[in-house]
């Protein structure tokens, strides 16, 4: 892929995830993390995945192509943004890795209702050109 930061897909049109991609755009003080609302066209299928996919869930890719699903690619941002290597290995300790799954299904079931900001693609609409609010 080419790529040379960590490209954390988010769904721009909801409030709650775009408050928290710009908390961790804040803290990348390296700045080895991209933001990208997956509303921006192409973008899903420029990082091999599907509307679809990203539409249930936030996704990590690293520079090596890997991709990451969740609680995977919320830690490997984070981990990328503060320079802590450990908050990604935490993932791999089943009983972690199990409730941060199970605490990022539930704020994804319930992003709507948490406390957010405007909206990315609100404030970009340039960048997110043809999405609905949604």
């Amino acid at each position: 892929m080419g790529m040379e930061k960590t490209v954390l897909i988010f769904d721009g049109n909801c409030g709650f995830c775009s408050r928290a991609a710009r908390w961790v755009k804040r803290w990348d003080r390296k700045r080895r993390i991209q933001l990208v609302p997956f509303q921006q066209p192409g973008a899903p299928e420029r990082y091999g995945l599907t509307r679809e996919a990203c539409e249930q869930a936030a996704w990590a890719i690293t520079p090596d192509g890997a991709r990451h699903r969740g609680a995977a690619a919320i830690l490997v941002a984070l981990s990328e943004a503060l320079g802590c290597p450990w908050i990604r290995a935490v993932y791999r300790v089943p009983l972690f890795r199990w409730i941060a799954d199970a605490g990022y299904e539930w704020v994804a079931a319930h992003r709507g209702h948490l406390p957010g900001t405007r909206p990315y693609c609100e404030e970009h609409p340039e960048e997110c050109a043809g999405s609905s609010p949604g």
